[in-house]
């Protein structure tokens, strides 16, 4: 047996409407479990067995739900924001309500954000025992000096005193004052990447996310588009985190 939950959540987690909306939905027979009108939202059905439908349409129920997105700039990592748009609200009114971003990517970052409602695989990703891997492609202002490298890999010391973990130090391309490189960190403190290069007194002046762990952006996605993840994916994310849902 699964596990059981009330009708009128297992309606609103689909973004049908509010509980009191399914409530009167009910009310006027438009809710059917099982081939039988339900007038009582507040029983429990079992999503793995109980057949429901709305409107003589069948609702699969979604335990979880699992997105790819490509941020943009100008959007904030956040679920609701009074001025700026948010990363949930580029998936349109349709989604469920209770998804969020797993950890943030600052306003003017750009590139890969894994948008789910399963907070167990969100906390595995970003807790620190895990070390996930985050690699970044970032445009820098300033003359890196010739170790840069070497600083990075060794760990650096942030302006601020804070000590970042080794990190690792790709330079693809340098032109006196300005360089194209990759960087891979293992951590996300609170602007790591752009506090790790000004401590090397450069300037990030255009970041991008290009993957978190084994989840790497997908280069079809133009930034603000978004799509489900594959069930390879999510597998080898599981794995990565030791994640066995029951």
């Amino acid at each position: 047996m699964g596990k059981e939950l009330r009708l009128d959540k297992y309606l609103t987690e689909m973004n049908l409407g509010t509980r009191s909306q399914m409530k009167e939905a009910a009310k006027k027979g438009r809710i059917l479990v099982n081939g039988a009108v339900e007038k009582k939202t507040d029983r429990k059905i079992d999503p793995e067995k109980d057949n429901v439908s709305f409107d003589g349409k069948i609702v699969n129920y979604r335990r979880y739900e699992y997105y790819m997105l490509h941020k943009p700039n100008g959007v904030v990592s956040a679920t609701e924001d009074n001025v700026h748009p948010t990363v949930i609200s580029l998936l349109g009114a349709d989604v469920r309500r209770d998804l969020f971003p797993v950890g943030r990517l600052d306003i003017d970052t750009e590139g890969l954000l894994l948008i789910t409602n399963d907070g167990e695989l969100a906390h595995r990703l970003l807790s620190p025992k895990k070390h996930v891997d985050k690699v970044y492609y970032a445009e820098v202002e300033g003359r890196l000096p010739k170790d840069a490298a070497e600083q990075m890999k060794a760990g650096l010391t942030l302006t601020d005193g804070t000590v970042v973990k080794p990190a690792e130090l790709v330079v693809t391309e340098s032109s006196g004052e300005n360089s194209k490189v990759f960087l891979t960190i293992h951590e996300g403190k609170f602007h790591q990447v752009k506090r790790m290069f000004e401590a090397l007194g450069c300037q990030v002046t255009y970041l991008k996310r290009m993957s978190m762990g084994c989840l790497k952006l997908d280069e079809s996605l133009k930034p603000g588009e978004f799509r489900p993840l594959t069930e390879t994916e999510l597998k080898e994310l599981k794995e990565l985190t030791n994640y066995d849902e029951e």
